[in-house]
């Protein structure tokens, strides 16, 4: 009996007593520890009848449980769904109708209200605490302390991650077992992680790049985290010297480089930084190499495809760009019209095929077919260019999507509500630069004749409906959009318009 993901991450480790999680108050968690706990908990649901292909919608905090949570769907060959943590019941009740989860696993606080949800669409649900209390373990606890992994292939589903362009609804982008797999793998290579790395792990894991990027390539080197349940300023700075990488956003590296304690010498043993999720601004890599003397490793992946090019482990990492396609990745520049190959230096549409791309949308064959083509390659709606020396540039998006901090958020999800308040014509959500987040959110209002909008209302209502880090920074009264002939909003404008807006 085979299961790639499964056998290829976490069976390898059985029976090690080596560290895998080293806890803020000193705990350490073996490897043989962390599999016991995912093989109890996938023996939860396997008595609660969930069965291999079923989907398994999980909101939660992050803990050592929470994880264990993900292996154990890998171990009972059931769909992973990791959900935002800050998401509302009305933005959950989509993702788990739309996924037909099986199971819901929350907070023990949501619990009365999701399980409303649940009742509705007849899944069960479980809890599961920041404390790594709740339902789950409760009854984890008392069960076997082995489990025999689920006979999967490679082209078995592993995990839905809910993405989304500028219009329409959420997509649930459905990644194999391969998929994650030969991503982790790549990456183990081509990073040179070992058995020997600490990785300071400070990213969320409803994420890719805290899941699938960095909790997945330590997996695979047998190496260990220092595991945070967030970004803290002080912790990082404590731990660092236990550690030899870290993988964040770049807010991350901002922040260490506006505190005065994060110096050259505290930063001298660390093997490797590595952004991504979000451009890094060519300012931050250059103040980051000043101050310790390590230049950060920026990488460019999305939700549909893990990672897709890497600046060089050994070589000139170039500020600005993200690198070179990983092995067994092909990267192509296209007219975004005709879908023709473009020359070096053009910029146009990215398009990317390999083993690490999606299967496609759940649910959703014409969203499918639109974005990913008959001979593989995915359209990723981003804009760039590869230069003379092959370094891929992204230079925008041709989508209106918003990466601030490294969560994606999209501008129309906004705008819907804010159209919705009393006394708006209309809105429009961009996307304007910021220092410590890349970029941030800003919402232009157009009144409705003789009315005077109350943006602290509406700010109230987005508060109310919305998750917060999708609530814009600042709301704008303007008497009308800037348009072109055809009535078209022009973004790029009020972007411009509106660049400085936040600058320092």
């Amino acid at each position: 009996m085979a299961n790639p993901l499964y056998d290829g991450l976490f069976g390898i480790h059985a029976g090690k007593t080596t560290p895998f999680l080293r806890l803020l108050d000193g705990q350490v968690i073996t490897h043989q520890d962390f599999l016991v706990t995912s093989a109890q908990i996938a023996n939860v649901m396997a008595q609660i009848g969930l069965k291999p292909g079923d989907r398994v919608a999980v909101q939660v905090e992050k803990s050592p449980q929470a994880l264990a949570l993900y292996a154990a769907c890998a171990q009972a060959g059931l769909v992973f769904l990791p959900l935002n943590t800050a998401y509302t019941v009305d933005e959950l009740s989509y993702f788990i109708e739309n996924s037909g989860a099986a199971l819901i696993v929350c907070d023990g606080r949501n619990e009365d209200q999701l399980g409303v949800v649940a009742e509705r669409l007849s899944a069960q649900i479980e809890t599961l605490n920041a404390d790594g209390g709740g339902t789950l373990m409760a009854q984890a606890q008392v069960m076997p302390i082995s489990f025999a992994p689920v006979e999967r292939t490679g082209d078995d589903l592993a995990a839905f991650l809910y993405t989304s362009g500028t219009t329409g609804r959420s997509k649930g982008a459905m990644l194999t077992q391969d998929n994650l797999l030969s991503n982790a793998r790549t990456l183990v290579s081509e990073w040179r992680f070992t058995s020997d790395d600490v990785l300071l792990h400070a990213l969320p894991i409803f994420h890719t790049h805290g899941l699938f990027v960095a909790t997945n390539v330590t997996l695979a080197a047998g190496s260990s985290m220092v595991f945070m349940p967030k970004f803290d300023l002080d912790q990082i700075i404590t731990s660092m010297p236990e550690a030899t990488t870290m993988m964040g956003v770049p807010t991350f590296y901002t922040r260490l480089l506006d505190d005065e304690r994060f110096t050259k010498d505290l930063a001298a043993h660390m093997r490797l930084f590595v952004s991504g999720s979000a451009p890094l601004l060519a300012e931050t890599h250059s103040q980051f190499e000043e101050r310790t003397g390590h230049r950060i490793l920026e990488r460019y992946g999305m939700t549909e495809t893990n990672m897709n090019t890497s600046n060089p482990y050994e070589g000139e990492r170039r500020a600005g760009t993200v690198g070179f396609p990983l092995p067994g990745v092909e990267l192509k520049i296209t007219n975004p019209d005709t879908g023709a190959s473009l020359a070096t230096g053009e910029v146009g549409q990215i398009e990317v095929r390999g083993p690490n791309i999606f299967k496609g949308y759940w649910q959703m064959p014409e969203k499918t077919a639109a974005e990913l083509r008959q001979d593989g390659f995915f359209l990723t709606g981003d804009l760039g260019k590869i230069d003379d020396d092959g370094y891929v540039h992204i230079v925008g998006r041709n989508k209106d999507l918003i990466i601030s901090g490294g969560y994606n958020i999209y501008p129309k999800e906004i705008e819907l509500v804010l159209d919705d308040q009393p006394g708006v014509l209309e809105s429009a959500v961009v996307g304007v630069p910021h220092p410590d987040f890349g970029e941030t959110v800003l919402g232009v209002i157009v009144p409705e004749k003789g009315a005077t909008p109350d943006t602290d209302a509406m700010m109230e209502a987005v508060h109310h409906s919305l998750a917060r880090f999708k609530h814009p920074r600042k709301l704008v009264v303007l008497a009308e959009l800037p348009r072109n002939t055809m009535g078209k909003v022009q973004k790029n404008i009020l972007r411009e318009q509106f660049q400085d807006m936040f600058a320092f």
